[in-house]
């Protein structure tokens, strides 16, 4: 079978781009060949995939400035990239753009224990933050599933979270600066290593803008003491809306948990053959962890587990020994990767206020049936960010189709109940044309003159966020105005 002809233009343009990039980048960061950019044409929302015009791996910030400068004038788009762990399509190529990964760039830039932050380059990934300071009893909260693999380039692209977002925030919470290239190759900073800053909250803007806005090269990052001690315990329930019930309750108590876990049978199964975790028997499964001194741990699990006993539970145990925890959070952190091994499945992560878990698990239930697809539920229960895993045949003709719509009724659904389409995992190419049953004609417009002041071109993370036909016809505006 004979490969498919280049588009002449995208050649062409490809051809002087790259020419311009060797003047100011080593070999080895500029990826060409059309076999090897393959690697970069998808991210781990795998259904989509478009290889692109060309891939780079600046080392700095200077690099990346250099790039960004050649691109604007070039007028080629630029697709920021972290580890390529996004589940929206956050990091999906366009053919005649540029992929600016940031994988080479892991280097700690100062560490400031006294005032409590560390400094690095947004290529190193999440887990290796608290690596490099967990010698002094320091860590780094936001722990995002992928927290081995994922970069804190993403992680400040999607405001990511994780487990123990309850009680420590998500990243917008242990973020405090950073240094970011503008697409004309400006370098700018947000922030710094203090906890806010005067003026407007610009790095709030910053984080969770999906590389719509620049490209984040360098970040200060809170750390925190390690706490005395920490304890999970394991709540197995009959019913997936008793479970839901339960969180409820613990929240309204006024009791602030470190993590909440939540799984049903698909995922508890899945998990527990994968991680050998112990998991019980059930229906729905809660961990529930809390930190502290051992009095106050002590003190707050027999509150959570009076709430529980009201519920009916089928299990109830505690850990009781490091090993244990570690196995526990194993299988949780292990979820994904396990219910790969069962079928094909679509991620969403959309969010909801923790009373309304019941209604919208039973009707994640319902839809379900009408769709005749599998659901595997599990998320972080305690602040209503959901991610239900559709489970589909990649290989069957109308499966990812009907996935799809399936996926896009649960979003609104989350939306409906009060939440908002995405907690963690962004918007992307996933969520996009949903954007309007969230928000208003008015807000699109309010969110897109935010992006014309930042990167007026339109050439940043080309056709993400945004609705497909409005993002495009802005962008050609744009283009026209100039």
């Amino acid at each position: 079978m004979e490969m498919p002809q280049p588009n002449p233009e995208i050649l062409m343009r490809k051809n002087t781009v790259l020419a311009r990039l060797r003047q100011v980048l080593p070999s080895d960061a500029i990826i060409h060949d059309e076999a090897e950019t393959r690697a970069y044409e998808c991210d781990a929302l795998t259904a989509y995939k478009c290889p692109p015009m060309l891939a780079v791996l600046p080392s700095n910030t200077q690099e990346v400035s250099d790039v960004l400068r050649i691109c604007h004038q070039e007028g080629v788009p630029v697709v920021p990239r972290g580890a390529g762990t996004s589940l929206a399509g956050g990091a999906l190529p366009t053919a005649d753009c540029v992929i600016l990964g940031v994988a080479r760039m892991n280097e700690v830039l100062e560490t400031d224990y006294d005032n409590r932050f560390i400094r690095v380059q947004t290529g190193r990934t999440n887990l290796s933050v608290t690596g490099a300071v967990e010698a002094e009893d320091f860590f780094y909260a936001p722990d995002p599933s992928s927290q081995l693999a994922c970069a804190i380039a993403g992680n400040i692209a999607m405001n990511s979270g994780g487990a123990h977002c309850l009680k420590y925030g998500v990243t917008t919470n242990n973020l405090l600066g950073v240094t970011m290239v503008m697409m004309d190759g400006s370098v700018v900073e947000f922030g710094g290593a203090y906890l806010d800053a005067g003026g407007l909250d610009l790095l709030g803007l910053i984080c969770g803008s999906e590389g719509q806005l620049g490209v984040v090269t360098e970040a200060t990052l809170r750390i925190l003491r390690k706490p005395e001690g920490a304890r999970p315990v394991l709540m197995g329930f009959s019913d997936n809306e008793v479970a839901g019930q339960c969180v409820s309750d613990i929240i309204k108590s006024g009791i602030l948990p470190v993590a909440i876990e939540f799984m049903d049978r698909l995922c508890i199964e899945a998990c527990e053959n994968f991680a050998q975790a112990g998991y019980p028997e059930c229906e729905a499964l809660l961990i529930v962890e809390v930190e502290g001194s051992e009095a106050e741990i002590d003190s707050q699990l027999s509150k959570i587990i009076e709430i529980a006993k009201r519920h009916n539970p089928v299990e109830l145990r505690q850990s009781q020994s490091e090993d244990e925890s570690a196995r526990i959070w194993l299988g949780r952190k292990s979820a994904f990767g396990a219910m790969g091994q069962i079928n094909d499945y679509m991620c969403l992560d959309g969010t909801i206020p923790v009373s309304s878990l019941p209604y919208v698990l039973r009707r994640i239930g319902e839809l379900s049936e009408e769709y005749g697809l599998d659901v595997g539920n599990v998320f972080h229960a305690g602040d209503g960010n959901m991610h239900p895993l559709i489970l589909f045949d990649a290989n069957k003709p109308g499966d990812l189709e009907k996935c799809e719509e399936f996926g896009a009724e649960i979003l609104k659904l989350c939306v409906d109940a009060g939440g908002c389409l995405t907690g963690e995992h962004g918007v992307g190419i996933e969520k996009r044309d949903l954007m309007t049953h969230q928000y208003s004609p008015q807000d699109l417009e309010a969110q897109m003159q935010v992006k014309d002041v930042f990167d007026p071109s339109w050439l940043l993370n080309p056709a993400k966020v945004f609705p497909l036909s409005v993002s495009e016809a802005r962008r050609e505006a744009q283009i026209a105005a100039e």
